[in-house]
């Protein structure tokens, strides 16, 4: 797929947010969605399928953010519902998805009634969940045997260009990414068996206009100052105009490595 790059006006600004806070930085989506919906990437076809139980029918998309994932279920002829605590990350997915069923709500809060669903799947969001309240949650809401499955996209930071632009994305940031995550895995808790694990490796084709945008849609540079936000976006831009691999050049292929998780329901 080849990612564009928002208009301008359509670049969030989000103001007397503190960086530091986990709090502030999930709340940040909300004035972000369309420049999220707009540049962040999808999943590879091959890792969705194997988020999803052999015939799964009614799935949860739990932490759905603007729908990217829920895009591809829904593809894949499955009845997919859609729960999300931000209002402009959920009404981004109502425009562009509106045959799926969608509620606001929170992990730790499902509003769906009990053993009504065969799967819950977590794309690029576990991060933002209560690891103690979130897992009973779920399991909760889903039927006898059921499957939970988180996956996450992490760049793949072996390749120079990326690494440097990785950089320039978390440079000052306290709360950064744990790099053991992908190794480590979600906590799932007694209510689930063993948990499986799964890598593929796969790119987005994008822009190079789009990574300066890209950037923007982090939480922490939606939580700066506008004056250090824009001087990491200045050298997004300076990285696009001298890295050898981006120089003069209109699309490139963005590297992730995306790491899946699945167990069961006890």
């Amino acid at each position: 797929m080849t990612t564009g790059a928002p208009s301008p006006a359509s670049r969030p600004v989000v103001t007397g947010a503190d960086p530091t806070s986990p709090a502030d930085r999930a709340a940040s989506f909300e004035r972000g969605a369309d420049v999220y919906a707009a540049v962040r990437p999808s999943y590879p076809p091959e890792a969705v399928d194997w988020l999803l139980p052999p015939g799964a029918r009614r799935v949860l998309d739990l932490g759905a953010g603007t729908g990217k994932l829920t895009t591809a279920l829904s593809g894949r002829g499955l009845d997919v519902v859609a729960v999300e605590p931000s209002p402009g990350m959920l009404g981004r997915l109502r425009h562009a998805l509106p045959e799926i069923e969608a509620h606001l709500g929170t992990a730790e809060t499902i509003p769906l009634p009990d053993a009504s669903v065969d799967a819950v799947v977590v794309g690029q969001a576990w991060h933002w969940f209560d690891e103690e309240r979130a897992p009973a949650e779920i399991a909760r809401v889903l039927r006898p045997g059921g499957q939970v499955a988180v996956i996450f996209n992490d760049r793949d930071h072996t390749v120079d260009w990326v690494a440097r632009f990785g950089e320039i994305l978390h440079r000052g940031d306290r709360l950064e990414p744990n790099p053991a995550r992908g190794a480590a895995g979600p906590r799932l808790g007694a209510s689930f068996g063993d948990v499986e694990r799964a890598t593929f490796t796969w790119a987005d084709l994008l822009r190079t206009t789009a990574l300066r945008p890209l950037a923007s849609s982090r939480s922490y540079l939606l939580t700066l100052p506008d004056d250090e936000r824009d001087a990491l976006l200045d050298d997004v831009d300076t990285l696009v105009a001298t890295h050898p691999a981006l120089a003069g050049r209109d699309r490139v292929d963005l590297p992730y490595v995306t790491h899946a998780y699945r167990a069961r329901r006890r």
